[in-house]
């Protein structure tokens, strides 16, 4: 078990590649406290496949944009597990647009989400890991980063900025 006794946070956890993050880090031993926005339906869901595989895990909604949300989310995590050792920041949003068709709330969702949230949930976790001496801060990023995309303007600059 790769990751037995170990404890992170994964933001965005109920789909796509939060999800599988979660359950394989279940799977690698690790207590996992996840993030989502929306759906408590689909939270619940991948605690019960969490409950079958054994595995110890927390789920919060908070929205990585209000940093207030993000200091519950440690604090929960702390309450609950007493460590974190590992934070992945992988909450995130797409809304595709060309630039000139795009609304000034389409840009600052994106980036407010993709890239201020990383700020967020990091700065709000920095403090306990610091006082461990110990940590991981993984940043979900994409090519988008790299290579700006069609109609991604908001997307491939929140990216760009979680690589920088």
């Amino acid at each position: 078990m790769l990751l037995k006794d170990k404890v992170a946070i994964v933001t965005g956890g109920t789909r796509g590649i939060g999800k599988t993050i979660v359950l394989e880090m279940i799977q690698n031993g690790a207590k996992v406290f996840f993030t989502y926005l929306q759906s408590d339906k689909s939270a619940g869901i991948i605690l019960d496949e969490i409950k079958e595989l054994k595995g110890e895990a927390g789920a919060i909604k908070a929205d990585v944009r209000s940093y207030d949300d993000a200091k519950k989310v440690i604090e929960e995590t702390m309450n609950k597990f007493g460590k974190i050792d590992i934070l992945v920041n992988n909450a995130g949003i797409i809304k595709d647009r060309a630039l000139m068709m795009m609304e000034p709330a389409e840009w600052l969702d994106v980036i407010n989400t993709n890239l201020t949230g990383y700020f967020n949930m990091s700065k709000a976790c920095i403090v306990t890991m610091m006082k461990q001496k110990s940590g991981i801060i993984i940043n979900i990023s994409s090519v988008s980063g790299i290579v700006g995309m069609p109609r991604q303007v908001n997307y491939s600059s929140a990216k760009a900025g979680e690589i920088g």
